[in-house]
């Protein structure tokens, strides 16, 4: 079914209801957090039931969701990493590790916010061309190849400890590909630090840290469009409960991507997207799904 359109913005999960909500918030917040693309089981998951596309303003506001799963799962890290900083400042210790830190992560945020600002009325449009499948696809497919590369020539020996404003900004730049359905922000963003020959579990930790600002920002940013184009209370509500099972689902995810990263690799990632991108492909030629 096709999405509803609020001022612009695609609102088609406020006509869901409770129950519909639920179970996209459960796939919302697994996906978003896993590098396998929220939005391309956004897409297929009520395509495949049925339901009305839930629209890009329903997956931008689920970052809330995982910015408070990234924050309650590594609240130690941000809490050492902010106090550290603060600490620092006031001492004028410039040459602290945490304030450089911070200061890496302000400086790694600025790509994605300038090319999210440019490419906002595309992204947000409804009936988005960048929603269709066929992109989301091609966009699974590349990230396929990308993981296995990491995986193949990445040494996996640094930790965070060691990272530089050069790492930093790689991943930045990475960052901007989340903007393209089907990336992922976290699967760019771990790439890129695998790349940079991090451990495994350091890369997803340097990942989700670094992504902070970009999710916090994205997230409230569609929540304050909501609010502008006078979300009724019923959608509000709608979105609410969503947010809440989100949360919970993103926990579990960040908790079960480093057990996959710890034990086995990043290969099962890089299959899965690979299948995905080729079960896309398909349902858009044999008609299975609509583009």
């Amino acid at each position: 079914m096709a999405s509803a359109c609020t001022q612009g913005l695609d609102t088609g999960f406020a006509a869901l209801g409770y129950m519909k909500v639920g179970v996209l918030g459960i796939v919302q917040g697994i996906t978003e957090l896993l590098p396998i693309s929220s939005t391309a089981h956004m897409r297929i998951v009520p395509a495949i039931f049925g339901w009305r596309d839930p629209g890009s303003a329903f997956s931008a506001a689920m970052q809330a969701a995982a910015l408070a799963a990234v924050l309650s799962f590594y609240w130690a890290d941000v809490r050492s990493i902010a106090s550290g900083a603060a600490i620092a400042m006031r001492r004028g210790n410039l040459r602290d590790w945490n304030f450089r830190f911070v200061v890496w992560i302000v400086l790694a945020t600025i790509p994605i916010v300038i090319a999210g600002a440019l490419l906002a009325p595309l992204l947000n449009a409804c009936q988005s061309p960048l929603r269709s499948l066929t992109v989301i696809a091609i966009a699974c497919i590349v990230m396929a190849g990308l993981f296995a590369i990491s995986e193949v020539y990445a040494r996996h020996k640094r930790t965070l400890n060691h990272a530089t404003l050069y790492d930093a900004m790689i991943v930045g730049l990475a960052q901007m590909g989340a903007l393209i359905p089907g990336v992922s922000r976290s699967g760019s963003t771990l790439t890129a630090a695998l790349f940079r020959d991090f451990r495994r579990d350091e890369a997803a930790r340097f990942s989700f840290l670094l992504g902070v600002p970009a999710i916090a920002g994205a997230g409230f940013k569609e929540l304050w469009e909501l609010h502008k184009a006078h979300l009724d209370a019923h959608g509000w509500s709608v979105l609410a409960f969503g947010l809440l099972i989100a949360s919970i689902s993103a926990f579990a995810a960040i908790w079960g991507l480093l057990r996959i990263l710890e034990r086995f690799s990043a290969w099962p990632f890089a299959v899965y997207r690979g299948l995905l991108g080729i079960f896309l492909f398909a349902a858009v030629i044999f008609g299975w799904l609509p583009n």
